[in-house]
């Protein structure tokens, strides 16, 4: 029997953007793996269909939900869409970001606010269409993925400034959720081989540069950010809240 045997999770941003296995793609494939029901949900429904397809194949129970989880709107229709499927989540994967183009002196305002809206606004949304599905059932793990460049100085202002807020969210929601035993973290991985960085690491001196900032010499995979993930969703993590988790080969430390 898996970790989540009999669990609902919602896993957000679970397809991945091009071919290769992402971060939230992995995760929802893990959590199925373990043995929960999962409502997957991302923009590109060809890209959930990759997802929903490998579940399937391996005998795992899944349905799906296409939209943007940037409106409250749609995170609503969405948890209902789950709810009417399998029932209400106590599971919460909020994976979904993007990174956009700017640095402090010249980041667009429209790129600025775009950044915030996925970053943040999506895993607040989330949480409050979520919340009353689990605190009717006693309780539940909420899990957003940040970066290590929400603690880290890394290009581009955007990006580790909205994972530095959603940082400061999970840590607001663990202490305002403890009480109904809901429990809030963050995962922030680090190098991971993924299509989303697939396009820099083709060229060879970036990938070289960044292996070498790793201590660890190597860079990670999506199914070590899903082994962590599927951890803190499960009862083995049932003290553990309102932490910040890099997932990163000690990049985050390096001297």
């Amino acid at each position: 029997m898996g970790k989540l045997e009999g669990r609902v999770a919602i896993v957000t941003g679970a397809g991945s953007i091009r071919e290769g296995l992402g971060n939230g793609k992995a995760v929802a494939v893990q959590f199925a793996r373990e043995g929960a029901s999962v409502f997957a949900i991302d923009i590109n429904p060809a890209a959930l269909a990759e997802t929903a397809g490998m579940i399937r194949a391996e005998g795992g129970r899944i349905a799906t939900g296409v939209g943007d989880v940037s409106s409250r709107a749609e995170c609503q229709r969405l948890v209902a869409e789950c709810s009417a499927a399998f029932g209400p989540a106590t599971v919460l994967h909020n994976n979904v970001g993007i990174a956009v183009p700017g640095e402090v002196a010249g980041i667009a305002e429209d790129a600025w606010r775009r950044a915030f809206a996925v970053n943040v606004d999506s895993m607040l949304y989330m949480s409050q269409a979520a919340l009353p599905g689990m605190i009717d059932a006693g309780g539940g793990s909420i899990i957003n993925i940040s970066t290590v460049a929400s603690i880290r100085a890394f290009p581009g202002v955007a990006y580790g400034t909205t994972k530095g807020a959603v940082n400061s969210l999970t840590i607001t929601m663990a202490g305002r959720l403890a009480r109904h035993n809901i429990r809030v973290n963050a995962i922030l991985p680090g190098y991971i081989d993924t299509p989303l960085v697939a396009p820099a690491w083709e060229n060879e001196a970036v990938r070289e540069l960044n292996l070498k900032q790793v201590p660890l010499r190597r860079f990670g995979t999506a199914w070590e950010v899903a082994s962590v993930a599927a951890f803190l969703a499960s009862d083995e993590a049932s003290y553990v809240t309102g932490v910040l988790i890099p997932v990163d080969g000690g990049l985050s430390v390096r001297l």
